[in-house]
């Protein structure tokens, strides 16, 4: 008896199949976050990954256990679909001149170098189509979040693609607004774990040991980010939910909302790093 198959994943299957080989230039800490991603949510297979880079990660070396081509020559770079940039920004022209010649014309490229821009990496890639890409590190289990930005739809649809698996995908509008989505998406794990690393020092300051105050300071604000991600109500709302008047938890915010406090030091956080992408792309 044959079955009638779900279209959406006949379409899904076909897409799939137009975008690999995936070939990522770059199987760092962002790198093999995206191949540890793709593999927990079975959406590649490690055969239809080609690596390339001279120090790869150990996503990059399970991967390539499990079926990926690492390090290979030009006649197989050239069947790669998708070109996935994920290296360094201060060294992505010299990798990119190192390869460019050996990529099918047709191939389409999705960015993940902060602060370069399409402009340049046209300069390098010719006119092929391009996406640029601002992910986060849990993209490795799951979680992470993604801006986006494409030249033209086919670019959209196959960066949708590589990271919708990995989590939260935000498309934006304009490119330029990739400069703020990197200082407020793609570097605020690191802020998260400053503020965990402040939180626990405060802690031993106040008496507790060095692993009494790791362990709380880390297991709350993991149970709270849950928490907040499962929650319909806003962070605003969620605050006000934890803060009884003239309590603990107020005479901290006093401090922490304060002049000098959070906003404007997020604020200033925030503007430096958007600096800092402008500076990347020049």
């Amino acid at each position: 008896m044959r079955h009638a198959l779900d279209p959406a994943l006949c379409n899904a299957s076909r897409e799939t199949q137009a975008m690999t080989p995936i070939l990522m230039l770059g199987a760092g800490r962002m790198g093999g976050a995206m191949i540890a991603g793709w593999r927990r949510a079975g959406a590649f297979a490690s055969g239809e990954l080609i690596l390339r880079d001279p120090h790869p990660g150990e996503a990059a070396i399970a991967a390539q256990a499990a079926g990926a081509v690492l390090n290979p020559g030009a006649d197989i770079l050239r069947t790669a679909r998708t070109v996935v940039l994920a290296v360094k920004p201060q060294v992505w022209r010299d990798v990119a001149l190192e390869i460019v010649g050996d990529l099918a014309a047709d191939a389409v490229l999705v960015s993940v170098a902060a602060g370069i821009t399409t402009q340049a990496l046209a300069e390098v890639f010719g006119d092929r189509a391009v996406a640029r890409a601002m992910p986060t590190t849990a993209a490795a289990i799951g979680q992470g979040t993604t801006s986006l930005f494409a030249t033209g739809p086919e670019a959209l649809g196959a960066a949708r693609s590589l990271f919708a698996p990995l989590g939260t995908v935000v498309e934006l509008e304009s490119e330029d607004l990739m400069h703020a989505a990197t200082a407020v998406s793609g570097s605020a794990p690191a802020y998260l774990y400053a503020f965990v690393e402040a939180l626990a020092a405060a802690g031993e300051t106040a008496g507790l040991s060095p692993e009494a105050a790791g362990h709380l300071a880390r297991s709350t604000l993991a149970g709270a980010a849950a928490l907040m991600a499962e929650s319909p109500d806003t962070p605003a709302a969620l605050r006000q939910q934890v803060t009884s008047p003239g309590g603990t938890t107020e005479a901290a915010l006093r401090v922490l909302m304060g002049t000098g406090g959070l906003d404007g030091l997020l604020d200033q956080a925030v503007k430096a790093a958007v600096a800092r992408s402008k500076a990347l792309g020049k």
